[in-house]
């Protein structure tokens, strides 16, 4: 048996059950610095799970042939079943399949420019000439919505109903907080989440009535009929959990981006006027500011399929691991000075998309909506300026990007 020295003791961790959901939903990275640096693979009890913290765990169990996914209890509750975040096998490629073919490079590339610029011509069209605009509400988040809401098929859904359907599974899905006998501690937390659901089904059933037997060229019809026997269709209630998935992670994560992006160019004016004078380096900018403040920050699981050791600590089969790429990206072993936006450091890979088979999908699909918004920004209001008397601040665990972002200009 090995004993330990006499000069070794064992960290007081006792903290690290002090956590609150309120913490961690205004400014989880003071909590996840202190994990990182003590407990790097750690079980929180307020999110009933062990946590993951760093580059390195994160990537490993993402990557691991010892885990497969699951969803996070919340996000169980949230979406149900099949959600393509949380199956595995024979499912898991089947849904992969579904969504796939709209979002490879080459298919993007036909279609992401006549797409998503019109959309953002017509936006700015709303404010160019006020000289202030709050950027979040007005550009970013519908940016990406109407861009996913036309590819998804549902042109006909207000830009503002987009947005809420988002907001309200979020708030649903990282309703996370447990009981210490496992139950969750805000039931009531999840009402809002089925109300976004009841009214996605009410505007999509008639679309899917259609689809069924006028295909077009849609995401969603082509989610029904792809890959399918003549004549047959992927039944909708196989398909609704992946359809929420993308109503909340894959709407919300082009528009927090390229939010999180031009308040990290705020925070740096050399770098926001390197950036306006030579929008190539966009790409670059939406990277960083992706690392610097990762959209889907900590919302995705794995589970042990059997006993497995991980950085030191023994997990029985069937254990679930949050990875928390928000703080995996601010991992200081990895990036010098990483609470800093550097549109200049070293072009090291991230995860804010996550890693291994379940790594996002839509990962091209996501980088080019953000470079066109950015560039029809920068081209139509060149001068922006912070509105310093507005603070903008961030919220959310689970995802997490600026709740407002005011800026003025001079017309």
């Amino acid at each position: 048996m090995t004993t330990m020295s006499e000069n070794t003791t064992t960290p007081d961790l006792s903290w690290i059950d002090d956590i609150t959901m309120t913490e961690l939903e205004r400014n989880p990275y003071k909590a996840y610095e202190r994990l990182r640096a003590e407990a790097p693979l750690a079980y929180v009890p307020v999110l009933g799970s062990y946590v993951a913290s760093t580059a390195e765990i994160c990537r490993e169990i993402a990557t691991s042939p010892d885990f497969e996914a699951v969803i996070t209890p919340a996000g169980g509750r949230t979406f149900g079943h099949p959600a393509i975040i949380g199956v595995n096998g024979d499912v898991h490629a089947d849904l992969r399949g579904m969504v796939e073919p709209a979002l490879q490079p080459v298919e993007v590339d036909r279609y992401v420019d006549d797409l998503v610029r019109p959309i953002a011509r017509r936006y700015l069209e709303q404010f160019e000439d006020d000289g202030r605009a709050e950027l979040v509400s007005q550009y970013c988040e519908p940016v990406s919505v109407r861009s996913l809401g036309d590819l998804l098929g549902l042109r006909d859904v207000e830009s503002d109903t987009l947005r809420d359907w988002f907001a309200k599974l979020s708030r649903s899905f990282t309703n996370a907080a447990m009981t210490e006998n496992g139950e969750f501690a805000n039931p009531a937390g999840f009402d809002e989440g089925d109300q976004a659901k009841a009214e996605i089904q009410a505007a999509v059933d008639p679309l899917i009535d259609k689809w069924i037997v006028e295909p077009d060229g849609s995401a969603i019809s082509r989610w029904l009929h792809d890959g399918m026997p003549p004549g047959q269709t992927r039944e909708r209630s196989y398909i609704y959990p992946t359809i929420y998935v993308y109503l909340l992670g894959a709407m919300q994560e082009p528009g927090h981006g390229m939010a999180s992006t031009l308040v990290g160019l705020f925070g740096e004016p050399d770098q926001m006027e390197q950036v306006v004078d030579d929008p190539a380096l966009i790409p670059r900018a939406i990277s960083e500011g992706m690392r610097w403040t990762s959209p889907i920050w900590s919302a995705t699981a794995r589970i042990s399929t059997g006993p497995v050791t991980v950085a030191g600590v023994d997990l029985p089969g069937g254990t679930p691991v949050i990875l928390s790429y928000g703080a995996a990206n601010h991992d200081s072993d990895v990036y010098a000075a990483p609470t800093r936006f550097d549109l200049h450091r070293p072009p090291l890979p991230h995860l804010a998309f996550g890693a291994g088979n379940h790594a996002c999908a839509g990962i091209y699909y996501a980088n080019h909506v953000m470079r066109i918004a950015l560039e029809e920004l920068f081209e139509t209001i060149p001068v922006l300026e912070r509105d310093t008397s507005a603070e903008s601040e961030f919220w959310g665990w689970g995802f997490r990007g600026p709740t407002s972002l005011n800026v003025t200009w001079e017309v």
